[in-house]
Parts: structure tokens; sequence; C-alpha cells
């Protein structure tokens, strides 16, 4: 699929300069946090079975959820499902805020829409801007703290239990449906599966201290 989140880059990392690059990163962070007024934070040694991976449809996946997230933050409501024909990034509302900056004052889904679809980081520290900065590993610096709340306010929206395990036996059958369903969190089968994933990993990355990593 392309993308995954990982909690715990670290663990069980052989590759000497894969380990090297992510510990400068981590420094790199910590700087950008004590300039930000952030509080500090240090990720932690976590035990092999502690991180975990998580799929997320792609990138075209995470851009399907961003999009129902600015329709959301606009006007109240989830804008219609795509078919299968569509792009979530050829919305025009999404193209739109893709181009803008993150304004001054937060947007109920900025650590979702305004981090990086590639690269780059989410640490459980609790800060109210996305932190965009060349010295950023992807360039920008996001919250797990606050893209855990994001992302239930996105499952609530939806419809969608947050407890549901997105391998799940109804997961996948929304997904395999050749046509989507009249009503609930089905009619949104790959965004679902993406507000599922993402919530895991917020949940994980609260929860041990240690940061989410796109790889």
């Amino acid at each position: 699929m392309g993308l995954n989140m990982v909690v715990g880059a670290l663990v069980d990392a052989e590759d000497d300069d894969y380990t090297e690059m992510v510990r400068a990163d981590f420094v790199a962070i910590s700087e950008l946090l004590a300039r930000a007024g952030a509080p500090q934070w240090t990720e932690p040694d976590l035990d092999g079975d502690e991180g975990a991976e998580f799929e997320v449809w792609g990138y075209s996946g995470l851009h399907t959820i961003r999009r129902l997230a600015v329709h959301l933050a606009a006007d109240g409501r989830l804008p219609e499902p795509l078919d299968r024909t569509q792009q979530a990034t050829d919305d025009p509302l999404l193209s739109q805020v893709y181009e803008a900056a993150p304004s001054d004052h937060p947007g109920p889904f900025d650590h979702l829409v305004h981090h990086s679809d590639c690269e780059g980081y989410y640490v459980p520290v609790d800060f109210a801007h996305v932190i965009v900065d060349k010295k950023a590993p992807g360039r920008s610096l996001g919250s797990s703290v606050r893209l855990l709340a994001e992302t239930r306010r996105l499952a609530e929206a939806l419809g969608l239990p947050e407890h549901l395990d997105p391998d799940s036996e109804e997961v996948s059958d929304a997904l395999d449906a050749e046509d989507p369903a009249a009503e609930g969190w089905q009619r949104y089968h790959v965004e679902s599966y993406v507000c599922l994933q993402l919530l895991r990993a917020a949940k994980l990355s609260v929860s041990t201290g240690a940061a989410i990593a796109f790889t």
C-alpha cells in the first residue's frame, strides 16, 4: 500500500545507519519542542512487543480521511462518499486547505491535515499548533495527543465504534463490498479503516510515550 505508521521506530532496529538517523530526528524534535515552549519529550526504550505497525491504505487513504476532516470543519457535515473514479486530492476544498498554511488559530483537525503525507513524526506531547519548520523531519511535527482527539471527532461523525478492530471481518466486508452501504460508517469504508488505524496508532503513542513515525 506504500505508507505505514510505526510506534516504536527503534524497536528491534538492526541497521546502524537507520538507528542513527532516527536518533538524530529525535534530537531535532526535542530542540523544536523546546523552541516552541512545549513540554520536553524523550523516546522510551520499548520492548519488542510494545511497538506496532499500522497500515493506512497508502497515501490515497490518508487523503480520503483528510477530505472528510476539512469538510466537517467547514460546514459541520461529511461530504458525499467518493466513487471509484474520484480521488480525494481532486476535492477543491481539500486542495485549498493544502495550499494554505496553518492559521494562527488552530482548526479542529490541524494535526491530521497539516502534516506530511509520507514522512515525519507525531509525538505524545500536547501542543496546539502543528510545528512547521524546515528543521523538522518531514518539515512538520504533530502531536499524537491532538491526533487522537481529532480522529475521535471523525469517528463520532462517521458513527464509527472507536474500539472496532480494523482487521475484523466487519471492516473487511465493508472494504470488499462491490457497492458501498446506504448508511452508517460503511458508506465511507476506506475512510473508516484509516480512521481506526490512526486511532490505534495515536492511542499506542500516548500510552507508551513513543512517537508515531511515517515509514
